[in-house]
């Protein structure tokens, strides 16, 4: 009997480790054959004294923007008429329409001379967030130069992504190239306040004009990391396939106030921080492979030693380990779950007065695969005290997730881009874990991809509505080819017919 039992489960374990073997040397996504982008090239955009002086220009306009509707419009006017200036084959090309929306956003077509075609969209934004002066090494809207870097608010967020649109369009109609397709540029000027007043105008514009189906939009987001995961020593580049939703909670506690001295029970605040203790002691569940999160890693396969190439294309085995250690770093954390952060809290008037009330506003970042309803349900159910009120003060419902499959033209048009410029980095889908204006287009497209052409290293990342925001001229140069070669790929009408490598896994 033991003997059968034995050859039983070795039986068991031989056909689990048969299987493993072959997931992890077949398992493959499409890599396409590209050809890099090299200074050599005939349409090699350079970063000359030209360019680079249009873009430090730009960096010297203070689009601040602090609260919905409220921002700077003399510098976002000056903004506006630098564009124009600056770019006067944009501006005077009979393919191209463009509009000033509601004063200061901007919106162009380039026309495209097949009807057939569905258009695209690519995004960015004017604005820019507040700065602390005293806290910058150099003058945050001085656009300065140093070791090779430029310094300034929105070199990175994301006036590299506008002037690098506008730079490869400028370039691509001075070359008499006529575009195939369609295709929309969409600037706002409040997205670091909603968009209410900029993209939000320009998707009413485009819906008026009667569009309704783009191909793909591809907006700011996500970036090319190096060193961001262990076992991982290349570049990734990660898609964002979706957007994280948003929802502010307040909870408030009220009680009849009197002196310190005789207090009947628990206290306002007492009540008020046993309800946060349970909410950041019962995080909300792990979603691990229920969105793009899962395929972030897998995608990763082919650039990883062996050992974790066994465990990544074997997720059907490896899932439950990796999704549990992902909970315990807290960037990866961010992307596996809904997260809970406590960030306001309010009581107390007095030293020796007994609270009359006590608030608390908690800030969660929505997994994809969950929704405003069910996290609000959630907390509710975990607080379990009717003491507690809960009270919704803003939400957004997490991005619909969109298509990164091998056949979907938006996703692998923009990867096959991405590696033509940066050809040693891995492309991946992910999810945003901000938020843009997008949300203002989803109605246009279920293909919406969220990419900003910045080369970072996980020090980096902290320069993102930080001090010392800061990029690298050649970064410039790349995120101009990037956005160069994805014009001209996306006037292709089909993917190529799909090749995969004998190499790959």
């Amino acid at each position: 009997m033991f003997r059968s039992l034995c050859r039983y489960f070795g039986f068991i374990l031989l056909v689990v480790v048969i299987i493993i073997a072959i997931r992890t040397v077949t398992f493959s996504v499409r890599t396409d054959p590209v050809r890099s982008c090299r200074l050599t090239d005939k349409d090699y955009i350079r970063a000359t004294d030209e360019v680079i002086d249009r873009f430090r220009k730009s960096l010297q306009f203070q689009t601040i923007s602090k609260n919905p509707h409220q921002y700077d419009i003399v510098e976002l006017q000056k903004m506006v008429d630098f564009v124009h200036a600056a770019f006067p084959v944009v501006h005077s090309s009979k393919l191209v329409t463009h509009d000033v929306v509601n004063n200061y956003s901007l919106l162009y077509k380039v026309q495209g001379s097949n009807p057939e075609l569905r258009p695209y969209m690519l995004c960015a934004h004017l604005d820019v967030v507040p700065v602390d002066r005293n806290a910058w090494e150099e003058e945050p809207f001085g656009a300065n130069i140093k070791d090779g870097f430029i310094y300034a608010r929105g070199t990175i967020d994301a006036k590299h992504i506008l002037m690098g649109v506008l730079e490869a369009t400028e370039f691509l109609l001075k070359s008499n190239h006529k575009p195939q397709r369609t295709f929309y540029i969409a600037f706002g000027h409040d997205e670091e306040v909603t968009g209410f007043d900029g993209a939000a105008k320009i998707s009413e514009l485009l819906y008026s004009r009667g569009v309704r189906d783009l191909e793909f939009l591809i907006d700011e987001g996500t970036t090319i990391v190096n060193n961001l995961f262990p076992g991982v020593h290349i570049p990734i580049a990660v898609v964002g396939t979706s957007e994280k939703g948003s929802l502010n909670v307040e909870l408030s506690v009220t009680g009849i106030p009197g002196h310190s001295s005789m207090p009947a029970g628990e206290t306002t605040i007492a009540t008020l921080a046993r309800a946060i203790t349970r909410l950041e002691e019962n995080p909300h569940p792990n979603m691990f492979g229920t969105g793009p999160e899962k395929d972030t890693f897998t995608h990763l396969a082919s650039s990883l030693s062996l050992p974790f190439r066994a465990v990544i294309t074997n997720l059907w085995l490896f899932g439950p380990v990796v999704s549990r250690l992902f909970s315990r770093i807290p960037s990866l954390n961010a992307l596996v779950r809904t997260v809970t952060s406590v960030t306001m809290v309010n009581g107390g008037v007095k030293v020796n007065v007994l609270p009359s009330s006590a608030t608390a506003v908690v800030n969660h970042r929505i997994h994809p695969a969950q929704t405003v309803e069910e996290v609000l349900a959630y907390d509710k159910k975990i607080i379990n005290d009717e003491r507690v009120k809960l009270r919704v003060v803003a939400s957004m419902e997490p991005h619909p997730m969109s298509a990164y499959g091998d056949n979907d033209f938006g996703y692998q048009t923009i990867k096959n881009s991405i590696r033509q410029i940066w050809t040693n980095a891995t492309v991946v889908p992910g999810v945003m874990i901000g938020n843009t204006d997008t949300i203002h287009y989803v109605r246009f497209t279920e293909n919406i991809y969220r990419f900003s052409p910045t080369f970072m290293y996980p020090e980096d990342l902290k320069r993102f509505h930080g001090n010392n925001e800061r990029l690298s001229i050649h970064n410039y140069e790349q995120a101009v080819n990037f956005y160069y070669h994805l014009l001209v790929n996306a006037d292709e009408i089909n993917l190529p017919p799909m090749h995969k490598h004998g190499d790959e896994l």
